[in-house]
């Protein structure tokens, strides 16, 4: 009933006396320092609220350390609103009730916050053209926020389990609007689904840990095969069986499953695309909102706002996109330079822990570089986050958007593309680069002349981004979730702490007595500030992890199950986060996620082309192959009770002369543990023992892994694109009724056509 009085037409002294009677109608709360009086500062402040108070705005000032203004918009608005966007003759009984049905509009409160919040950003002060933005940066103000309502925060949409439930995705709508609701339906939605590809990738690593890998016993058996040294001074020669332990966890992960595997992740990509554009088409057509047009409610609200002022048209510059473009290409530059960096640190370290003087280093040279380096990685992560979103903010700032929703367009595609090759610059060195541009014994390529590049695990390519990855991964769904819910915890406390002594004082008593809305808006002040990053940043948060989830799940079969333990958390969290440690957020309307879809789109595209090329350069699976139908034991039919692979290592492992080292004589070793004298080490490539030029199997190799990468994505794209054709983006229900709706308003005008010609 407190919204049925702000419908009424009242004059502006009876509005007053209606919100002392119920003080939580304060749309907006507006805080600034005590200014000096008559100041420029509190010139410019009552200059603002004037232009307010022109617009019919009520204002009320309430004094402590700072100034706190309630404003409460005139109630003509939402009439005007609903005037513009649809028929009022229709919707206005419905208006007047606050609890209304899953049918029907949201709770007038949250329009108003809306329409109010666009016209305090809209507001310019008379001759100065000067808006809330510029009043902030001037400190004129220092902030303004809805006010949280206690009556609905004990909606208990926050415990846990609840927020999978579409009863508390319909209150989060009614609370937050469509668009923070939206975002739980998908997070809920995605969260979902990752169990079904969570589990396939468990019965992977089952299936790797249970079956016998010939490769990996003749590995650990590999005792008399001596292993070239892995730098260039104070490097021993190691036996092959050394690396035993980590070819049997390779085989976890590289399988004759693992292809499977990867195209199942393709077409799961795809399936959950299709399948929550189908749960989206539902929800928005029960909120009435699938034909709702954004920029037509821009438009009405600028004309609410100010009829007088024109709309900003749609323009382009060809310069300014030529130069967005230039400086984005060299943004990415530099992130890839700092992929660059990461490599040379870990060719520095490979040496660093070769030469030491520990037996333990020596021997886990390889592995500390990648352990030590991904976590380097991750920190690199955390920095150039920070960085890549001021340059995407001034890259957008060049562009010059007309809409706060061609600007959020536009920050997307840029802060994501510099996170996107943030986050996988590295990883897709380790993936397709890693030891086959260092050269061979002999002959290596070198860093400043000096320093050898990096090679492979001697178990394989695939450990090396699987130890990357897991590092990367749990470091980001740990420490970052930790930090992302504690800071915001530990800095609402220590405001708390730090106002408690004073709320609980004899004066503040006496004057919350006297006025209640002076707790409640020192209450919603002490909550931690959001902006229009605040849901951004959620949405950025789980993309990324949605590529970790399926760009490189061939390397990584664990990445779905890790991402849905993270997401089961990351929901109540969110949920704890915007109800009990965030101010408000401004409520907005949406049908769908936005540019979000399309980026979704883009990392399905780029987890076929990725997975295929992992499979196919990454992996032993086509090498192993090659052996099994043209080089192996049943090639040569005798294969009597002998695995096909068996002598697979042997075969794939080339010789090299250690006279030929270009520092042989530095050797430390020359003898093995027998006593028997060094002459020749392997090492993994398909080269001749004589000129070390690439041998026939080299080339055979070569052709396969580009045709099995071009079948693969082939299949792969044809198994998308059907699956995309199978699953209709909207149920034919939703469609119907759609129908029938538009056939039911055409009548309707039919009707009234016919009576206004038959008078």
């Amino acid at each position: 009933m407190q919204d049925e009085i702000a419908l009424m037409p009242v004059s502006p002294l009876e509005e007053y006396e209606t919100l002392i009677t119920f003080p939580t109608k304060w749309d907006f709360v507006l805080v600034c320092d005590n200014h000096t009086p008559n100041s420029e500062k509190d010139c410019m402040k009552k200059r603002f609220l004037e232009e307010l108070r022109g617009k019919g705005f009520i204002i009320k000032m309430i004094k402590n350390e700072k100034l706190f203004y309630g404003i409460h918009a005139p109630s003509g608005l939402v009439r005007k609103y609903h005037g513009l966007l649809r028929n009022p003759d229709n919707e206005l009984e419905d208006l007047c009730v606050e609890q209304l049905d899953e049918q029907q509009e949201i709770p007038i409160s949250v329009i108003r916050i809306r329409l109010v919040s666009f016209i305090l950003q809209n507001t310019e002060i008379f001759g100065t053209k000067e808006n809330f933005d510029d009043l902030k940066k001037k400190k004129v103000f220092e902030t303004a926020f809805p006010l949280h309502e206690k009556e609905k925060l004990d909606i208990s949409w926050d415990q846990c389990g609840d927020i999978l439930y579409k009863e508390r995705i319909e209150k989060i709508r009614m609370y937050f609007g469509e668009k923070i609701a939206l975002y739980f339906a998908w997070l809920s939605w995605y969260t979902c689904i990752l169990f079904i590809a969570a589990v396939p990738g468990i019965v992977l690593l089952i299936y790797g840990f249970i079956s016998l890998s010939p490769v990996s016993k003749e590995i650990c058996a590999a005792n008399t095969t001596i292993m070239c040294p892995l730098c260039d001074q104070k490097c021993p020669f190691w036996q092959l069986s050394d690396t035993c332990t980590y070819s049997k966890v390779t085989h976890l992960l590289d399988n004759e499953g693992t292809v499977v595997f990867a195209i199942f992740m393709a077409l799961w990509a795809t399936v959950f695309l299709e399948l929550w554009k189908r749960k989206r088409a539902r929800v928005v057509s029960k909120w009435k909102l699938y034909f709702w047009d954004e920029e037509e409610e821009e438009v009405a609200m600028e004309l609410i706002n100010n009829p007088e002022h024109g709309t900003e048209e749609y323009h382009h510059s060809y310069m300014r996109s030529f130069l967005v473009l230039i400086l984005v290409l060299f943004m990415i530059c530099v992130l890839i330079g700092i992929a660059h960096a990461l490599v040379l640190y870990r060719v520095m370290v490979t040496v660093i822990f070769t030469q030491s003087n520990s037996e333990f280093f020596q021997e886990r040279a390889t592995t500390m570089a990648v352990l030590t380096g991904a976590v380097l990685h991750y920190l690199t992560i955390i920095i150039m986050s920070k960085v890549n979103r001021h340059v995407a903010l001034y890259l957008c700032e060049l562009e010059q958007p007309r809409t706060f929703t061609e600007r959020e367009k536009n920050i997307t595609i840029k802060l994501f593309t510099f996170q996107f090759f943030t986050h996988f610059s590295s990883l897709i060195y380790v993936a397709f680069f890693l030891g086959r541009i260092n050269g061979r014994p002999g002959n290596y390529v070198r860093i400043s002349g000096k320093w050898r590049l990096e090679e492979c695990h001697p178990s394989g390519c695939l450990i090396d981004l699987f130890i990357q990855m897991a590092v990367i991964m749990v470091l980001k769904q740990t420490l970052s979730n930790f930090v992302e819910y504690m800071l915001p915890y530990v800095r609402y406390k220590y405001r708390r702490l730090c106002g408690k002594n004073k709320i609980n004082s004899k004066v503040h008593m006496e004057e919350t007595a006297q006025d209640p809305c002076k707790e409640e808006w020192l209450w919603n002040y002490q909550l931690n500030e959001v902006n229009v990053f605040s849901l951004f940043d959620e949405y950025m948060e789980m993309m990324i992890q949605y590529s970790f989830t399926t760009i490189f799940v061939a390397a990584f079969p664990l990445a779905p199950l890790l991402a849905f333990i993270n997401n089961v958390i990351e929901i109540r969290l969110d949920a704890i986060k915007m109800v009990k440690l965030q101010r408000r957020m401004v409520p907005r309307r949406a049908n769908n996620i936005g540019i979000w879809l399309y980026v979704l789109e883009a990392i399905g595209i780029l987890a076929v082309i990725g997975n295929g090329l992992v499979i196919a350069l990454t992996s032993d699976f086509v090498p192993m192959q090659v052996y099994k139908y043209i080089y192996g034991p049943c090639e040569k039919k005798h294969s009597s009770g002998v695995d096909c692979l068996t002598g697979y290592i042997n075969h794939s492992l080339s010789v090299f002369d250690v006279q030929d080292f270009e520092n042989h004589t530095d050797l430390v070793e020359l003898q093995d543990s027998m006593g028997n004298k060094i002459t020749h080490c392997r090492y993994r490539d398909y080269r001749n023992s004589d000129d070390y030029g690439y041998s026939m199997q080299f080339w055979h190799v070569l052709a396969a892994r580009l045709a099995f990468l071009i079948l693969f994505e082939h299949v792969a794209l044809c198994i998308k694109l059907i699956a995309a054709w199978f699953v209709p983006d909207v149920p034919r229900r939703v469609m119907n009724l759609n129908l029938k709706e538009k056939r039911k308003n055409l009548l309707k005008r039919l009707r009234e056509v016919n009576d206004s010609t038959d008078v």
